[in-house]
């Protein structure tokens, strides 16, 4: 038994993860276009006649904003917390929307799906993990601190999309502003290089075979450091950074342990553009940095 899983993006200009089986898969959030999902799936392999719904983790745009038009396209059900839709001035017409209740499993096909509460700056924050025939995949991001489900749930993971959001020195040194650098650093901000790699080092199980690192912030984080710190004491856990630019490879979880597996299908490198000018922080988008 097999679950296949890849980011198709991560960071603060959109994040959507597919976690599935030969028969079905879910998307955990689309922050990304309708369009540029199904093509990053194309190059993948990947069918969106596969996935079979999508769960939202919380409100913020980087998040959702690819919802409405993809469920719409392929009468996708969306699973969102009441206070989550609550938050959300997106359109709705014509999608299904099913609640869902922390630590109540929601069935899809033979996927099993259970939220949890985390620590963010949104209304009812969920992460989520993904089970089928004992195989664990976690999505854990957008989290301020470690909590006991998150630990709980973590150290049951055969793989685990885990924030590393910043590095200290890179975000202490950047441009800033203090009171946006203590939200990001705040008991419902983003889990740093450090706090994550605490996680890893005390509660990573034998088993588990991958760990993607999510969501890293284009200004405060530097893919080469966070990968290196974590391969580091990796031992058999592949380590591999998820990019804000492009998709990762297909990464095939068992339950096994000690698997690297090598992914089905390289993805195409999309390079970055020329780095920008610093950009205008608005306030009212802060919690997406």
């Amino acid at each position: 038994m097999e679950l296949y899983i890849t980011s198709l993006n991560s960071g603060s200009n959109g994040n959507c993860y597919y976690v599935g089986n030969k028969q079905e898969a879910v998307l955990v959030d689309v922050g990304l276009s309708c369009r540029e999902t199904e093509k990053r799936m194309g190059r993948l392999g990947l069918t969106m006649e596969k996935v079979k719904a999508i769960f939202v983790s919380h409100e913020h745009s980087d998040h959702i904003s690819g919802i409405p038009v993809l469920a719409k396209k392929y009468n996708l059900p969306v699973y969102i917390t009441p206070d989550t839709r609550h938050n959300i001035r997106l359109t709705w017409e014509g999608i299904s929307i099913f609640p869902f209740q922390a630590y109540e499993p929601v069935k899809i096909g033979e996927l099993s799906i259970n939220g949890f509460p985390k620590f963010h700056d949104a209304a009812d924050p969920h992460s989520f993990v993904i089970s089928y025939e004992g195989i664990n995949v976690g999505v854990f991001t957008d989290i301020g601190s470690s909590c006991k489900h998150l630990i709980r749930h973590f150290s049951q993971c055969h793989a685990a999309f885990l924030e590393t959001n910043y590095d200290d020195d890179l975000l202490e040194q950047g441009y800033y502003p203090l009171h946006l650098k203590r939200r990001i650093r705040g008991n419902k901000g983003h889990l740093s290089n450090k706090q994550a790699l605490d996680l890893f080092l005390t509660y990573k199980p034998d088993f588990m075979s991958h760990l993607l690192l999510a969501h890293l912030s284009k200004e405060n984080n530097c893919p080469k450091l966070v990968k290196e710190l974590f391969t580091l004491h990796a031992a058999n856990t592949e380590v591999v950074v998820a990019s804000r630019y492009a998709e990762t490879p297909v990464y095939t979880i068992t339950t096994s342990g000690y698997a690297v597996t090598r992914p089905i299908v390289e993805p195409v490198i999309v390079k970055a553009s020329k780095k920008p000018k610093r950009p205008k922080v608005d306030p009212m988008q802060y919690s997406l940095f």
